[in-house]
């Protein structure tokens, strides 16, 4: 806080209030965001220097404060005013570049003492707490601050070019090519492989029956209903060992005639 101490040194034959103390404080601060104070008052006038310094006849009025800043690159322009009500005082802040307007108020007493108005070393209190105000609520963003939001904030913006299929309407979902192999079904000779509530008569399920048609010692035919039947049902669609009701005759793509597609005697006579 050396800056502080020389601006404070240097305008104390001025200072005679606590609103005083605390208009130089905050005037320093915003010189350390990047500005220069330019003058008082709303309006600019002629031969206006930047200066680090408080101008003349900054204190004039304890009523009302208004200096004017300008920014080290001369882009950005600054108007503070101060209104003092009771024991406060509200900061309004404009910043030309942005037509931003901030705001703050302060209860003076518990940032200055007046006791000491004179002794730099004992005049201000909570000064860490009052910087955090003024650069949370009233300063305007350093250059590099201002920067690095606008930079995050378009990468925030930037549209992304991959898609959740699982959240896109408009995408079709692929499709695999046909199963060309049955399924791994298990062994058909292995105890109660498929249909177990039907070959296990004592599993206590439901179903069940007394002899496996598969193990009962007779001869078995040679339709394998688990490898399909040709333009009836593709391979794997009834596991092996399972009991298959035919719904048509196995063979009823045999050569010859079908005795199903002969007409009826007489089906020509319009009058039977």
């Amino acid at each position: 806080m050396a800056g502080l101490e020389l601006l404070f040194n240097c305008a104390s034959n001025s200072i005679t209030c606590s609103q005083d103390a605390l208009i130089c404080f905050v005037h320093w601060e915003i010189v350390k965001s990047g500005y220069k104070c330019v003058g008082i008052g709303d309006e600019p006038k002629d031969g206006e220097k930047k200066s680090e310094l408080l101008p003349h006849n900054w204190n004039e009025s304890k009523e009302l404060y208004a200096l004017r800043y300008r920014s080290n690159d001369d882009k950005s322009n600054l108007l503070l005013k101060a209104f003092t009500v009771d024991s406060t005082l509200i900061f309004n802040l404009m910043d030309s570049m942005t037509e931003k307007v901030t705001d703050l108020t302060v209860t003076v007493s518990e940032y200055v003492d007046e006791a000491n108005l004179q002794t730099f070393e004992s005049v201000f209190k909570n000064t860490d707490e009052l910087t955090a105000k003024l650069k949370s609520s009233l300063l305007p963003a350093k250059k590099e601050e201002r920067q690095g939001k606008t930079e995050k904030k378009t990468e925030s913006e930037r549209p992304s070019n991959l898609r959740d299929p699982d959240s896109d309407p408009l995408l079709i979902p692929t499709r695999g090519p046909p199963r060309r192999h049955p399924p791994n079904w298990p062994d058909p000779m292995a105890p109660f492989a498929a249909g177990g509530a039907d070959l296990d008569p004592f599993g206590g399920r439901a179903g069940g029956m007394i002899v496996d048609p598969l193990r009962a010692g007779f001869p078995r035919s040679g339709f394998d209903p688990s490898s399909g039947i040709p333009g009836v049902l593709p391979p794997g669609a009834v596991p092996p060992g399972a009991r298959f009701d035919p719904f048509g005759p196995v063979g009823r793509h045999r050569p010859g005639p079908d005795p199903d597609h002969m007409p009826p005697p007489g089906y020509d006579d319009m009058f039977m």
